[in-house]
């Protein structure tokens, strides 16, 4: 796979790197689509082992999650809050890291190549935004310190919005 930047191989240096990376490139824009799109373009090519990242926006009629930017293969449209890793990650308003997505009660199978997944609430102040999803071939391909690093990564996302 191509990468975007080459990242240390020491998780918190390489996420400390994405942090400062992703500041520069959402430097004095402030829009929600146009900064997720170049957030999970980000991630999805400096990041190994990664078959799709993107973001589920709150749909403010219904409340569901709605399919926003990503990178990857087509992904499901619309998750209900509560079901499925992101929904469980939206109700729980915490970072979700599943080992083994066949494993996990409900989970929505969009791409039947992944194996593992991390899913990161995106909250500005009390209120969801929505949530960063991140899927891997890899069984067991996150762990405390991704969830920790792209908790920060998200933090500098939602700070971007506030211009």
């Amino acid at each position: 796979m191509h990468k975007l930047i080459e990242l240390p191989t020491d998780k918190p240096a390489a996420y400390a790197e994405l942090e400062t990376g992703l500041r520069a490139l959402l430097a004095g824009e402030h829009d929600l689509i146009a900064n997720a799109a170049n957030l999970a373009a980000l991630l999805y090519w400096s990041l190994p082992e990664l078959n799709w990242v993107g973001l589920y926006l709150v749909e403010p009629v219904r409340g569901d999650l709605l399919l926003g930017p990503f990178q990857g293969k087509p992904a499901c449209v619309r998750i209900p809050v509560g079901r499925g890793v992101c929904g469980t990650a939206a109700a729980r308003r915490e970072t979700v890291v599943v080992p083994d997505v066949h494993a996990f009660p409900g989970h929505i199978a969009c791409d039947s190549a992944s194996h593992s997944e991390i899913v990161v609430p995106v909250l500005r102040g009390d209120r969801l935004i929505g949530v960063l999803d991140l899927d891997s071939p890899v069984p067991a391909r996150f762990d405390g310190d991704d969830a920790a690093g792209l908790e920060r990564v998200v933090k500098v996302f939602v700070e971007s919005l506030n211009g």
